[in-house]
């Protein structure tokens, strides 16, 4: 990456504040593009950080779209004019995924000659692989059998219901939930199901390493960073056919699944636990995905919005 690089961020760092929070978001991002005047503005989010960047600043502007804020167009009143003005804005959008960007072409054609795809890309050293012995010793997590695991929002989208009834159908080994949600009481009490709760982000590595076969089967993933980082720890994955995960999950690394089959869930399940363990497939495939590559990319993409000639 290019030397002599100043950053200033306006962010929203807390979940809580409902609306909130965008209002100071578009404040702060207007204070800071007043102090800092910028060469560029890059924004997360078409809406509201895209915005917030578009209004505060006559910076060019990159947007990285993710997922939710593709989905809102034509789902939430004046989503789809605010993210209209975002696009036209924008000198680049960047989509995580193919199948995003196809989302978002599909909402909106104006958007199609701008947009390029850059993943999220994985820390290949904050996950890599480990003994999974030495992982749950930390974490006092025993089990029986293989040891799958699911990280992330405890919803309906992430569909922890449908992988519950596919495991316990099975009726081998253990199934370990990190994450919270509406969805929680349903998922505790169940045999050999363990629901954690939220974790720190420091800690999600080790409990990565922890597992044999770590499942993501959402109803749709833009992306997929918990099963790229599951591959990057050599954990085998089961993962969605709806979104990112068909990218980069190679039929080595693990098995994907349409979230809405039942039985093919049940299977994939058996055909993931059946991989090597460790499955250093995936690790090979996610370094593709390097997160210090995708990285450079997007300097690139800033770099030549800016009109730095080092571009």
């Amino acid at each position: 990456m290019y030397p002599g690089h100043e950053i200033e961020r306006a962010v929203v760092s807390t979940r809580r504040g409902g609306a909130a929070r965008h209002v100071g978001l578009f404040r702060d991002a207007r204070r800071v593009a007043r102090r800092f005047d910028p060469d560029v503005a890059y924004a997360h989010f078409l809406v509201p950080a895209g915005l917030a960047a578009a209004l505060a600043t006559r910076a060019p502007l990159v947007v990285t779209a993710h997922g939710q804020d593709v989905a809102n167009i034509g789902s939430k009143p004046g989503v789809r004019r605010a993210t209209s003005h975002v696009v036209d804005r924008a000198s680049t959008v960047i989509a995580v995924s193919h199948w995003l960007r196809e989302r978002l072409v599909s909402a909106l054609p104006e958007a199609r000659s701008k947009t390029e795809v850059i993943d999220c890309g994985v820390d290949l050293e904050r996950f890599a692989p480990h003994e999974a012995a030495d992982a749950r010793a930390q974490l006092g997590w025993d089990t029986d059998g293989t040891a799958f695991f699911c990280l992330g929002a405890l919803s309906e989208r992430k569909n922890v219901l449908r992988l519950a009834r596919a495991f316990e159908r099975r009726g081998e080994g253990t199934l370990t939930f990190v994450g919270d949600g509406a969805l929680r009481p349903a998922l505790e009490g169940r045999e050999r199901i363990r629901v954690v709760g939220r974790v720190g982000h420091d800690q999600v590595p080790t409990w990565i390493a922890g597992s044999d076969v770590v499942c993501q089967p959402s109803l749709t993933e833009p992306f997929g960073l918990a099963a790229l980082e599951a591959m990057a720890s050599a954990r085998s994955v089961v993962a969605t056919t709806v979104g990112g995960p068909p990218e980069f999950v190679t039929p080595e690394s693990g098995v994907l699944v349409d979230p809405l089959d039942d039985d093919g869930l049940v299977d994939a399940l058996s055909q993931a636990s059946a991989l090597p363990r460790p499955n250093l497939a995936g690790r090979e495939a996610a370094a593709e995905h390097d997160v210090k590559r995708q990285a450079e990319r997007v300097e690139e993409i800033l770099l030549q919005a800016a009109g730095d000639p080092r571009a």
